[in-house]
């Protein structure tokens, strides 16, 4: 004859005490992973701001370099005599943007939002701000005996919509 076991069958699970447990566990792991999230959500427009600045200066720099050294350069090129180059006060003349046809007239750019050669604000920069700066400086490049008059500097600075700014510098030469 057999004989019936009256002890209770084991329970299996888990107590109160180790869910609890488990989910304050699980929940500081997914604080930490959510923190390290948003410092890299953060930061993923910085690589296209980078990129988007690099290429509104260059737009900038080529337009610049293609204007003539001073307002009273030849059609045809030519060095200008040092005495009639203007270092003392570059600026537009009273020239809008599409009537600029020398590299003093950028001067007058200043926290401006970026604009096409015709004067047209340039689609998808609308949050970004250009400056600009001319400057004679024929001694700034020694090595070459340049007189002040012989050399412009150029400086761009742009600045994008997280504030950061990049500068961007040539020179054109009186020829």
């Amino acid at each position: 004859m057999r004989q019936l076991c009256l002890t209770k069958p084991r329970q299996q699970g888990a107590t109160l005490v180790e869910l609890v447990m488990t989910i304050v566990i699980i929940g500081v792991a997914i604080a930490g992973v959510v923190g390290a999230f948003s410092l890299i959500t953060g930061r993923s427009a910085d690589p296209l701001n980078q990129t988007r600045a690099v290429a509104l200066a260059q737009l900038y720099m080529d337009e610049i370099l293609a204007r003539n050294y001073d307002e009273s350069s030849k059609v045809g090129g030519g060095k200008v005599p040092a005495a009639q180059v203007d270092c003392t006060s570059p600026g537009a003349d009273g020239e809008t943007r599409a009537g600029y046809d020398d590299v003093d007239d950028y001067h007058a750019i200043t926290n401006a939002i970026p604009e096409d050669g015709e004067g047209n604000p340039l689609p998808g920069y609308d949050n970004f701000r250009i400056s600009i700066t001319v400057s004679c400086a024929g001694d700034d490049i020694s090595e070459m005996s340049l007189a002040n008059a012989d050399a412009k500097r150029i400086d761009i600075t742009i600045t994008d919509p997280s504030n950061a700014t990049y500068q961007f510098s040539a020179y054109r030469g009186n020829f």
